[in-house]
């Protein structure tokens, strides 16, 4: 007997949400699921005549309790229940589970316990409707019946009305169905029982479906014939000596051709006689059960007959009320099976065993062989257990592949969205680049023009006031030659500006470099007014030192050098006697001041000297000349600190 391995519960998790699965992982459990759906057996639904199963009274309302329990005749062990839905065909919506209760409780008890204990509880939240599948409950305990108590009923699709309906109950010890054809009782004054829906047809084996395993090859059915007066038999030797108890006989069905060609049933005796015996030619032939077919509610697909359990080797299958076909006004019998199955202990012990037809076999292609050989019109047979596990769990499959699918999909589209996204951040992080690289350009061409600017400037401004102060000085030599004391202190001086001349045309790139220059700026700014400033009265006034010595290193080398030109324009062109310096540093500005009383600049240009304006756009500061009252030239420079905190 196969395996089985099929979790079929509702509501059991068996894998984690959707949402925390990786693409990579719900792409796998997709792929798992197609492959487990092609192994799995198929919703083949049945047609023509039957019995459909029981359906209780209808309600005005769902909340009404109706009940069915089975009673097994003895303690029994019990693994496995299955309730299977009668079904509604409806052309629009399609086929569904008609009046399948909504909320239940499955109970099973024994003949000394009438409360029982309950093995599974449904409702709601199972979300186990809609459905065509069967309700698999597996369980572990002994009792001699079982119950289903419905509280609360779902709408029959003919009239919506409440009430309960059931196609078959079959209760598994192992692979034995025990409830086949045992006793049913129902709720008081809930039947509604006619026709094709009573009671025992809960337990007479015959589902909705045909056996469709979706695995094997197809095996026609065997079908043999003769006239009225011969004797329809067909021996099947097991070869061993088998306590037998259960046989199954898998009707010839022509449901493969819409409509049928034939009513159910077909080649399955009206009144059939099964024996058992040790021997051979049936000298100790016992009868094992009999099959009547008394209406066509009693035909199915699998016609189970259980019986009590009997040591045997043989068995004769005897039409005593042969299947009469009439064709062309010519009454003919015929008798035949697609399968035919023995069960010793829930095993099939005439899997391809010798059979034997004593009828006129009038088709050459129908084998004797069909008739063990464990296959049917759709492929392998199933035990009933796995075949009814195999459609409950292709059903939580078709319900749960959308659900993947759906989640796939959107997966897929959010990674198209991201892709999307990552292709437009590429092409504007290309264009960023390009960009970039066309402003560090410009940068760069800017940066080199300022700094020949600065390097122009520093030229001029260092060595423009060391060449005359030198100039001075040597002018001041001629004038000592009457009095030669005075002339070695000039002419050292000459001495030190020259070599002060060499040394800032050498370094002048250490001024553009400026770590480590002029770190006390105000300090440097005295030694250059006393140097500078020899023969000009000067006065000089300094505040808010700690802002000052805050400037960045590249500012003090500007900074110093516009105060340095300053006093170089007041010694050429002011011809002043008096030079007053002001430089005060605060939060938000640093202000340097620079006035003398000479002859001032030309009142109607009113501008600042171009050498000054210069300095002053290096530094990123504003800077304004003024005409005091008294006289002579202001220069004010306002450096912002934003803007030297800003290059620091």
């Amino acid at each position: 007997m196969a395996e089985r391995s099929y979790a079929t519960k509702p509501g059991s998790p068996t894998h984690p949400p959707l949402s925390e699965l990786s693409l990579e992982q719900l792409e796998q459990r997709l792929s798992d699921i197609d492959r487990q759906l092609d192994q799995l057996a198929h919703f083949s639904l049945r047609s023509g005549a039957g019995s459909i199963g029981y359906r209780s009274d209808t309600h005005d309302s769902a909340e009404q309790q109706e009940w069915i329990q089975i009673d097994l005749g003895k303690n029994t062990p019990i693994d496995q229940i299955v309730l299977v839905p009668s079904l509604w065909r409806n052309s629009k919506s399609g086929i569904t589970a008609d009046g399948f209760p909504a909320a239940f409780k499955v109970i099973t008890g024994s003949a000394m316990d009438n409360a029982g204990t309950i093995v599974a509880s449904f409702d709601h939240k199972d979300n186990f409707l809609p459905r065509i599948a069967p309700l698999t409950i597996d369980c572990n305990t002994t009792a001699s019946w079982v119950r289903v108590e419905a509280s609360e009923l779902t709408a029959r699709k003919f009239d919506q009305r409440y009430n309960l309906e059931l196609a078959e109950i079959l209760v598994f010890n192992k692979d034995e169905n025990v409830a086949l054809h045992r006793q049913v009782s129902i709720s008081p004054e809930g039947s509604n029982e006619d026709g094709a829906r009573r009671r025992q047809f809960l337990v007479d084996g015959f589902t909705p479906f045909f056996m469709d395993s979706g695995q094997g090859e197809q095996s026609r059915p065997f079908i043999a014939g003769g006239f009225i007066t011969q004797t329809n038999t067909i021996t099947l030797d097991l070869e061993a000596v088998f306590a037998i108890n259960h046989i199954q006989l898998h009707a010839v069905e022509l449901n493969d051709s819409i409509p049928q060609a034939a009513p159910a049933g077909f080649a399955l005796p009206r009144h059939l006689k099964i024996e058992g015996a040790s021997k051979a030619d049936f000298s100790d032939a016992k009868i094992l059960a009999a099959y009547k077919k008394e209406s066509n509610y009693v035909v199915g697909p699998i016609v189970g007959i259980p019986f009590p359990e009997t040591a045997c080797r043989y068995l004769k299958f005897s039409a005593m009320a042969p299947y009469i076909f009439a064709s062309y006004n010519t009454n003919e019998t015929r008798m035949g099976f697609a399968e035919i199955e023995v069960f010793s202990h829930g095993q099939n012990v005439a899997l391809h065993k010798p059979a034997k037809n004593m009828l006129t076999i009038f088709f050459t292609d129908r084998k004797l062989e069909a008739l063990t050989d464990g296959h049917n019109l759709y492929g392998r047979i199933l035990s009933i257990r796995i075949w009814m596990e195999q459609l409950a769990l292709r059903h939580e499959l078709e319900k749960l592949r959308p659900l993947v699918a759906t989640e796939l999909n959107l997966r897929y589209a959010r990674q198209k969205v991201t892709l999307r996204r990552l292709g437009w951040l590429a092409a504007l992080l290309t264009v960023g680049i390009c960009f970039t690289i066309l402003i560090d350009r410009m940068l760069r061409m800017r940066q080199a023009t300022r700094l020949k600017e600065r390097f122009a400037a520093d030229l001029h401004d260092e060595l423009g006031a060391n060449l005359h102060t030198i100039g001075l000085l040597s002018d001041l030599s001629k004038q000592a030659v009457a009095t030669p004391e005075k002339l070695p202190p000039l002419l050292n001086r000459i001495r030190e500006f020259t070599e002060r001349s060499g040394k800032a045309a050498r370094h002048c790139g250490d001024l553009l470099e400026a770590d480590g220059l002029y770190e006390d700026i105000i300090l440097e700014m005295k030694h250059c007014a006393e140097r500078m400033l020899n023969d000009v009265s000067y006065k000089l006034n300094f505040s808010g030192e700690e802002w000052i010595k805050q400037l960045p290193a590249q500012k003090r080398v500007d900074l110093f050098l516009f105060y340095k030109e300053c006093f170089s324009n007041v010694l050429r062109h002011a011809q002043a006697s008096e030079v007053v310096v002001s430089l005060s540093g605060g939060p938000s500005s640093i202000v340097l001041s620079i006035s003398d009383n000479g002859q001032g600049l030309d009142i109607n240009s009113d501008t600042v000297p171009p050498s000054i304006k210069r300095r002053a756009r290096l530094l990123r500061a504003h800077v304004t000349s003024e005409h005091p009252q008294d006289g002579g030239t202001r220069i004010i420079l306002i450096l912002k600190n934003n803007t030297w905190r800003f290059f620091r």
